[in-house]
């Protein structure tokens, strides 16, 4: 009797309608569902990776256990790549992870992070390594040269450290460097290492002749160019382009030479047997008269002067261009009393003649 009554009650219970049990189920979202049940995958419309693959976790959320598996190669450092959503469902769907809501994405971007270091950065890391390293100047006058073409260098994300130094070796001799560095990362594992060999030189800014020259030629503006020229070459008296204009050559040189200071003397100002001004001056007195230079001189040069006047030959300084100047010592003053004679004249110039006359006080 007892049986019967429980497989009646089944029945009744079997015949409720369904809808009534799920009622609550029905009315509530998935993302509002109670913590017991799982949220479905979601697929990522785009994805940066730091490995060198693309995992199951990388594109969709909630993946759960199957987010470790790997399911695609990752771009190139410092790149990023497309996959149509739908060839990322099919792989998904391989592995066991189905229900994925895509949210009407059609394709997902992939990016892959990287430690970018550009070229320049890594010539300049070099040159600091060998600035002042057996008789090299400073870094900023080093050319280098490499042995490989110097590219920049995408290295792996976790690659943050700086580019530290720690073989540095240069040969004086043969100019040759090489130079190791190691970047640290974020990871534990062991530092990149990095090297890098080639040649370097130190430079000098010079003057560089944009033409032949001949021998007391002056130079003019567009007679010079700068450029940097190997120190070695040049040595340390490199002619700076403000130090060369208006100077003289010493000796013919030919165009593309750099000019070094004993390359080039003052011009000069007067010419043997050329017509000049003498001045002769002391404290307020100057007097001109003309004269024959007898030596070259530069600005400073003592020379030679025939006055034409008085035939006689006498010295001075070259003070401008057909110009020299005599400077006359001003006599020490006297001191007269009533006892003394009227002095003498005395000669300023070889024709000009100043008397003193002193008139004795009455007694």
């Amino acid at each position: 009797m007892r049986f019967r009554l429980l497989l009646l009650g089944l029945a009744l219970l079997a015949a409720l309608p369904a809808p009534a049990l799920a009622a609550s189920d029905d009315a509530t979202p998935d993302w509002a569902r109670d913590a017991g049940t799982i949220a479905p995958p979601v697929l990522r419309a785009n994805v940066t990776v730091t490995s060198d693959v693309v995992r199951i976790g990388d594109v969709v959320d909630n993946a759960g256990t199957a987010g470790q598996v790997a399911i695609y190669r990752a771009p190139d450092l410092g790149t990023t790549g497309s996959l149509p959503a739908a060839q990322v469902l099919a792989a998904l769907r391989a592995h066991d992870v189905i229900g994925v809501e895509t949210r009407d994405i059609k394709q997902v971007t992939v990016t892959r992070l990287a430690r970018n270091i550009a070229a320049k950065d890594i010539q300049d890391a070099v040159t600091q390594a060998l600035e002042h390293r057996n008789g090299l100047g400073d870094a900023a006058n080093l050319s280098l040269t490499f042995d490989r073409d110097v590219q920049d260098l995408h290295l792996e994300a976790t690659n943050t450290g700086a580019l530290q130094p720690t073989a540095v070796h240069y040969d004086q001799r043969t100019t040759r460097f090489d130079v190791t560095f190691e970047i640290g990362n974020d990871s534990g594992t062991a530092p990149t290492r990095l090297r890098f060999t080639g040649t370097a030189i130190e430079t000098v800014e010079a003057a560089v002749l944009t033409r032949s020259v001949e021998r007391t030629e002056m130079l003019k503006s567009s007679d010079i160019i700068v450029e940097r020229r190997p120190k070695a070459e040049i040595g340390g008296d490199a002619a700076t382009r403000e130090g060369a204009l208006g100077m003289q050559m010493r000796h013919p040189m030919r165009a593309g030479q750099a000019l070094r200071v004993a390359d080039l003397v003052k011009p000069d100002l007067v010419q043997r047997d050329q017509a000049v001004t003498v001045i002769f001056q002391t404290a307020g007195l100057y007097l001109t008269t003309r004269g024959k230079a007898l030596d070259n001189g530069a600005e400073g040069d003592v020379v030679s002067v025939l006055n034409l006047q008085s035939k006689r030959t006498v010295t001075g300084v070259v003070s401008g261009r057909g110009q020299v100047t005599i400077q006359v010592a001003t006599p020490e003053p006297i001191v007269i009393s009533s006892t003394d004679v009227a002095p003498t004249p005395t000669a300023l110039a070889d024709n000009t003649q100043v008397t003193s006359q002193v008139t004795s006080k009455p007694e």
